[in-house]
């Protein structure tokens, strides 16, 4: 691997006017011949007037800027370092308990806070970058917060590791552990930029939409090996969003060196057929180059010409963290390399060069900041943290309930029309809220009724493989219903920037079964947002998701439950509703939710006869955490949901030809669930059943048995009853799909085994 030194001496190769270009590093800048609407056009050599007029070489060493800035730009970088070095010494006290440092990359960060403008633009970091947030307007003080867990802290008030950056007022949301993530947030961020440009009705709703923002997303070297990365850059490019890319690359994944993670050593050269994006390189040790090179994106971007790539090369003088020693894998020539580069040593020799600033100058100047990061670091270790109770804070919105009484209107709510099926209502309640909120959208895959809108006139329409999302596009046009990548984090990750700017995204996953490659974004993201901010950012959305089997040819990846390991997710409302009318009201709740919400469809549902309804007004609610009485009982509950409602009520009605009356009680949501009308009905019958399709151990049900089993003890007869599907997965055969999923039978066989008691 070559050391830092050689990174930084290595010719470029651009291609310029078609023709191919070697140079050494420099700088072009619009004087020079720039060409923004060259993509690939990297940074050539410019020819310096040096031997002309010295005093212009003076003035193009500067960028144009003057020394106010010029020494604001080293006070920032400075600062950062003694914020790292502050954070390190109070590790090794015990007074604060983990750090991860920016060092080696504050050149770079202080230009892209320079060209870019806070609270106006977007940012979505990571966190190395702890010069960009100086530069942006975070204080040591609101840092050091961070570091010892403070309840002021603004980041996360003490719940988050430090160096995982959020402002409200600076518009960075906040910000995971989870490398690559932020990416499609990002992506989703500029493209409601996007999508208000080509939309008059989204204009007011999307939050600080002034028409020429641009969205800033960082990450390490290492992070270009996540798939979520590739897919942001694929729809980035795709829609031509005003998303700069910025990869800070100082060689390292913790101890994986660029040649091992990087096919070829180099993701500027890997990216580079994505069209419309302007890719750049640049020395990201010098913050004068940087600044040049952040400059040229962000005007690229703001002309709304497609996305910015920036390759910056910076070093990593300390350890990945303090958890890590890089002693181990570096050898100390290639330290000592890098050491000779560091971008506070060479700027400080830059300014007193050039006469901008004496060496006296900048004494003074870093006394000034070691001051007052000592004083800020004695203040933070003083400020309390949080009150222990408040860890309850936020889980879910503390503004709207859906449980409350405001989201019932079921009492007494008038039908009208035909019977339809679930299919039908869903959809009538997707247009209806639609028409409601402008700030809605729907997308994912399949569920426009043509991406080729000179088709639309020629042809039915898609509208979802189960036809679910039928002519909302016709209706409401392609800026707010659209197809999106085969892709389901794509889909999740997008819909959580869309929601930080301030609209509803209501997405499909076409079928639960392939929902996996977008759980890391609900459970790392989307349910925790709330959280981890503690409620300085949300991203309400629902997600929706056809689920389950019975259906026959279904099989192993078509007839999947998997409902446990989502109600297990703090932050994440669930519903599954089993009627259509059910899921008219629960879905038009889960829209006008303040929280995340999984909206499960049984597809065996969709269409059944015996669920149906006529349709109810466009303001008909049911609240969350409000179960329905299927059937009224003395001997025995059945608590279920979804497919096996009809079945348990099937077996139900054969009981009762034998004397034997059933509870029969239908969750409706999952979380929150309806404890009280469970337990007012086992305290009634003393005799409890829990019946659900997913596998029966460690299934959603054993929670509800063991809180029965604790709670009600001493109402019980008998004892609690799981009724659930093999600890298989769903087979195709459907002798064998019949055996592996529950039926009504089953429910029957425990019915007759407690009545024993």
């Amino acid at each position: 691997m070559a050391t830092a030194a050689e990174k930084f001496s290595k010719k470029s190769v651009s291609t310029k006017n078609g023709k191919t270009v070697v140079a050494e590093k420099a700088q072009t800048t619009e004087a020079d011949g720039f060409n923004p609407d060259d993509k690939t056009q990297k940074t050539a050599k410019a020819e310096t007037p040096a031997a002309v007029n010295p005093a212009a070489a003076k003035s193009a060493d500067r960028r144009g800027l003057d020394e106010k800035t010029l020494i604001g730009i080293y006070r920032t970088m400075y600062m950062s370092r003694r914020i790292d070095d502050k954070e390190i010494q109070l590790k090794g006290q015990n007074k604060i308990y983990f750090q991860i440092s920016g060092a080696g990359h504050e050149a770079i960060l202080v230009s892209a806070a320079l060209a870019m403008k806070p609270g106006y633009d977007w940012f979505f970091p990571y966190y190395r970058d702890r010069a960009l947030m100086l530069g942006l307007g975070m204080t040591a003080q609101e840092m050091l917060w961070s570091s010892v867990g403070a309840e002021a802290d603004p980041n996360s008030h003490g719940r988050q590791m430090p160096s995982h950056w959020g402002s409200v007022k600076l518009n960075v949301p906040s910000q995971s552990s989870c490398t690559g993530s932020q990416a499609l947030h990002a992506v989703g961020a500029a493209e409601a930029s996007y999508r208000a440009s080509i939309s008059e009705e989204l204009r007011e709703k999307v939050k600080g939409f002034k028409g020429d923002e641009v969205v800033y997303m960082s990450i390490g070297d290492g992070t270009t090996s996540e798939g979520e990365v590739w897919e942001a850059l694929n729809t980035a490019s795709n829609l031509k969003l005003p998303l700069i890319f910025l990869v800070e690359d100082n060689g390292y994944a913790i101890s994986v060196p660029v040649e091992v993670n990087t096919a070829g050593g180099d993701i500027s050269k890997l990216v580079s057929g994505f069209p419309d994006l302007y890719i750049q390189n640049c020395d990201g040790t010098d913050p004068l180059e940087s600044y040049e090179t952040f400059q040229r994106a962000v005007a690229y971007c703001r002309e709304r010409k497609g996305p910015a790539f920036i390759h910056a090369k910076v070093i990593r003088p300390y350890s990945h963290s303090l958890s890590d020693d890089e002693k181990l894998y570096r050898p100390e020539e290639e330290r000592q390399a890098e050491a000779a580069i560091d971008p506070i040593k060479k700027y400080a020799e830059f300014l007193m060069t050039t006469g901008i600033a004496s060496s006296e100058d900048l004494e003074a100047l870093r006394r000034e900041i070691d001051a007052e990061v000592n004083k800020a670091a004695d203040i933070a270790i003083e400020t309390p943290q949080p009150d222990p109770k408040s860890a309850f804070r936020n889980v879910y919105s503390e503004d709207v309930d859906p449980t409350s009484a405001e989201f019932d209107t079921e009492e007494g709510a008038e039908l009208s029309g035909n019977p339809g099926t679930m299919v039908d209502l869903i959809n009538r309640c997707l247009h209806e809220e639609m028409e409601r909120d402008e700030a809605i959208i729907v997308f994912g895959e399949d569920v426009a009724d043509a991406s080729r809108e000179q088709y639309l006139e020629r042809v039915k329409g898609k509208g979802g493989v189960f036809k679910v999302t039928a002519n909302l596009q016709r209706k409401f046009g392609s800026a707010r219903v659209f197809n999106s990548p085969l892709a389901e984090a794509n889909i999740v990750g997008r819909a959580v920037g869309l929601s930080l700017r301030g609209l509803k995204p209501v997405v499909e996953i076409q079928f639960f079964d392939y929902i996996f490659p977008a759980m890391h974004q609900i459970r790392n993201e989307v349910s925790v947002m709330r959280w981890r901010s503690d409620g300085d950012f949300k991203c309400p959305m629902v997600i929706r998701v056809p689920v389950g089997g019975y259906l026959k040819g279904g099989a192993v990846y078509h007839s999947q439950s998997g409902t446990t390991l989502f109600s297990h997710t703090p932050g994440l409302r669930i519903a599954y509703p089993s009627t259509a009318l059910d899921a008219n009201g629960l879905l038009r709740t889960s829209i006008r939710c303040d929280d995340p919400v999984l909206f499960l469809e049984h597809k065996h549902l969709y269409r059944q006869v015996y669920n149906k309804s006529q349709y109810p007004s466009k303001d008909f609610l049911i609240p969350f955490g409000k179960a329905r009485k299927v059937r009224e009982g003395n001997d025995v509950t059945i608590v279920t949901f979804g497919a096996l409602v009809e079945r348990s009520n099937q077996a139900a009605k054969r009981f009762e030809q034998q004397g034997v009356t059933i509870d029969l009680i239908d969750l409706r949501t999952l979380v929150p669930y309806d404890w009280e009308a469970i337990a007012e009905s086992v305290k009634k019958t003393s005799r409890a059943i829990v019946v659900h399709e997913d596998s029966l151990s460690w299934g959603y049900g054993a929670e509800i048995a063991a809180r029965i089993s604790d709670e009600l003890f001493e109402y019980l007869d008998a004892p609690v009853r799981r009724v659930g599907a093999t600890d298989t997965f769903v087979a195709y055969a459907p002798q064998l799909e019949d055996f592996i999923l529950p039926q009504s039978g089953d429910v029957e066989k425990a019915v007759r085994e407690l009545m024993k008691y």
